[in-house]
């Protein structure tokens, strides 16, 4: 009840402080790679239910001769790149937090297709509510591989508490104003998540 109490404030009062800056990063968007300003996507909640995440937009829509859409890296723009090196892309997640699809801190929410490659031990991080930031995002961020994420947030869900989420918080916050923990390859995501090569733990 405390955790969900803090981020219905926390979002409330995200929503209210950051929606000037919110504003302006929309209209850029619009002016710089068009409609939508949001991009919209399916992702699994807590129990693996899925939910529609929302997140502002960052790369551009083209596609190769054949339809289909050209690499993350081709499609990504400088500003897009920005965004997502500032985590300003992640604010529009301050309403799914509201609305309780989220929490403030918890295990990043990933791919639909990701959960039928989870072992039994990585399901696990959906036993809490996936989060805008979490242990994982301060302990590496793209910087560490898909194992290492996937235990760190497993740990987050054996110890979480009010006190860890406020220290994750601040540290997200350090965080962002450095820049630390950017993947070396210019704010593109990590590469897709196909299957644990560790088999399965208990």
């Amino acid at each position: 009840m405390l955790k969900r109490g803090f981020d219905v404030f926390a979002s409330l009062f995200g929503l209210l402080i950051l929606s000037p800056l919110m504003m302006v990063v929309a209209v850029i968007i619009r002016v710089r790679l068009g409609s939508p300003v949001l991009f919209r996507q399916a992702r699994p909640g807590l129990n693996g239910k899925p939910f529609e995440m929302i997140k502002f937009r960052t790369m551009r829509d083209t596609y190769d001769e054949n339809g289909n859409p050209l690499p993350d890296s081709e499609r990504i723009t400088p500003f897009g790149r920005f965004l997502r090196s500032t985590s300003l892309d992640e604010l529009p997640e301050l309403w799914n937090v509201l609305k309780g699809d989220m929490s403030v801190v918890g295990p990043r929410p990933l791919r639909m297709e990701y959960l039928p490659l989870y072992n039994a031990h990585q399901t696990r991080r959906h036993e809490v509510r996936p989060g805008v930031t979490g242990w994982a995002q301060v302990n590496g961020r793209n910087s560490i591989s898909w194992e290492e994420k996937f235990d760190l947030d497993i740990w987050y869900v054996d110890n979480h508490t009010f006190f860890l989420d406020i220290k994750i918080i601040l540290a997200t916050i350090r965080k962002v104003l450095s820049r630390e923990g950017i993947s070396s390859s210019k704010e593109v995501p990590m590469p897709k998540f196909e299957g644990s090569h560790r088999g399965s733990r208990k």
